[in-house]
């Protein structure tokens, strides 16, 4: 049915178009002209009805062409008898043990029970999925590791444009390239700071940080008047470290351009603005409070695992990293209600600013079956759009209009925004610049993080000897790719 209507407005077209050209009798052409004018106003009244039928023939050619749908052309309704076997690689180790994943497929399948949905999870995903990636051996729907943009359609197939998917969802600009999108995050996050609401009360603290300086004030009330760790480094675990890259740009200068825009032409990103903010004062932060004795006894032991009981039964007074971490943290302990999330105390201009964006993006691989990327698309969009995992993770919401944990209420009076995306012609910049740097900002740039605490720890370094050293590679690094320095 759907190729007959097709194939009928085809050859209405095509006698349209012959009618036109051969021209006809004056009479004819007359008749044509009046029934023109009389069907002008009809026309108009009408438009909408045309775009929307002339939107669901072309939906019903791509299907009739056996081509998979957008995004948002797909209606996941219509597909419940799709019959098709994917495999979805992920980094969620933790929602795979305790049985949340398992749950989350079988209620899927509740409503497509003829795909099946095999799941592997990977502990080290920055680095095996990169690795897995580049052999093929993956299967059909992962999240997107830290791949060149320029590289995004060699590996993953285009979900919709840019224009169309943002209509429908928060934060889809990450993984874009040249307008299409490759990517849709599963949740979002607001980056903030975990801590216990009771270790809080009991050191004294009645008001929330709001500077560097106040926070380190705090800190140190916790040590003193408490038994609690003030900050856990979760320094073993390597990649929880690359969280505090997160706070670049928005957090600590309240510039939303500044991140993927201005950071690569930037002389001098590091330097101490004297004002509390900046770059130079995030990671003094870290510097500070392992200088000054405010973290765990032993750095080189932490337990990300054991940390999340830590944080809920108040051992632990805070820690830095994403709001997706907060419902983790939740559900380790028996004191839920204690655990907090607040806005990451930085001030600029008198304003708290919170970047929010997605987290890791679902993508489909480009060299999968037509009937595997339909079922994957399918997949995406019940898990982005019905599956409520982003809500549950206490995720920042994808869905415009979504509803959002009460979390996030602390955050109130904040300005929170995203980071615009690069400008045309720069969208491999910042990838270009870690990788020449080997600083690997936002990146899975762990070690330069760890050399931070290390230093304080033992004193072989300054802060601003490591900030000149970075400075050092950054300029080299712009120099040796032609990136010019305009700030």
């Amino acid at each position: 049915m759907k190729l007959k209507k097709v194939l009928a407005l085809c050859l209405a077209s095509v006698m349209v178009f012959s009618l036109a050209a051969c021209g006809g009798t004056a009479e004819a052409v007359s008749e044509t002209a009046e029934e023109s004018a009389q069907s002008t106003e009809a026309e108009d009244t009408t438009a909408e009805e045309t775009q929307e039928e002339a939107e669901e023939v072309k939906a019903e050619a791509s299907d009739a062409a056996g081509e998979v749908p957008t995004y948002t052309q797909l209606d996941i309704s219509k597909y419940s008898d799709v019959e098709a076997s994917i495999k979805f690689l992920h980094h969620k180790t933790d929602r795979a043990e305790d049985g949340t994943m398992d749950k989350m497929v079988a209620q899927f399948n509740s409503e497509f029970p003829n795909i099946k949905v095999e799941m592997e999870a990977v502990t080290d995903y920055a680095e095996d999925s990169l690795l897995r990636l580049s052999t093929g051996d993956w299967g059909d729907v992962m999240f997107i590791p830290a791949v060149d943009k320029s590289d995004l359609a060699d590996y993953f197939m285009p979900l919709d444009t840019l224009d169309n998917l943002s209509q429908q969802l928060n934060f889809v600009d990450q993984w874009e390239y040249e307008g299409q999108c490759y990517g849709i995050p599963y949740m979002a996050n607001a980056q903030g700071v975990l801590y216990n609401k009771a270790v809080f009360k009991d050191a004294g603290i009645d008001k929330l940080p709001t500077t560097p300086s106040e926070f380190l004030d705090d800190l140190k009330l916790i040590k003193d008047n408490t038994d609690a760790i003030p900050l856990y480094t979760n320094y073993a675990a390597g990649w929880t470290m690359g969280a505090w890259d997160a706070y670049i740009g928005i957090v600590t200068n309240g510039d939303n351009t500044y991140m993927n825009q201005k950071f690569v032409h930037t002389a001098s990103p590091f330097t101490d603005p004297g004002d509390d903010t900046g770059i130079y004062n995030l990671y003094r932060i870290l510097y500070d409070a392992v200088a000054n004795g405010l973290i765990e006894d032993d750095y080189t032991t932490t337990d990300w695992e054991g940390c999340k009981g830590m944080l809920n039964r108040g051992e632990i007074g805070t820690m830095v990293l994403g709001s997706w971490a907060f419902a983790q943290m939740q559900e380790a302990g028996d004191t839920p209600e204690n655990v907090g999330y607040m806005p990451f105390p930085m001030t600029v201009g008198g304003k708290q600013y919170v970047a929010a964006g997605g987290d890791y993006n679902y993508c489909i691989n480009v060299k999968a079956s037509e009937e595997n990327k339909l079922a994957s698309l399918i997949f995406i969009k019940w898990m982005v759009e019905k599956s409520d995992w982003c809500f549950n993770e206490g995720g920042y919401t994808v869905v415009k209009g979504g509803k959002n944990p009460d979390m996030y209420a602390a955050f109130d009076g904040c300005e929170v925004t995203s980071d615009q995306p690069a400008k045309a012609g720069e969208e491999t910049y910042l990838n270009d610049m870690n990788a020449e740097s080997e600083l690997s900002f936002n990146a899975g740039g762990n070690d330069k993080v760890q050399r931070i605490v290390e230093a304080a720890a033992n004193g072989s370094e300054k802060l601003d000897d490591i900030y000149a050293d970075w400075t050092e590679k950054w300029n080299a690094a712009q120099e040796e790719l032609g990136i010019s320095v305009d700030f």
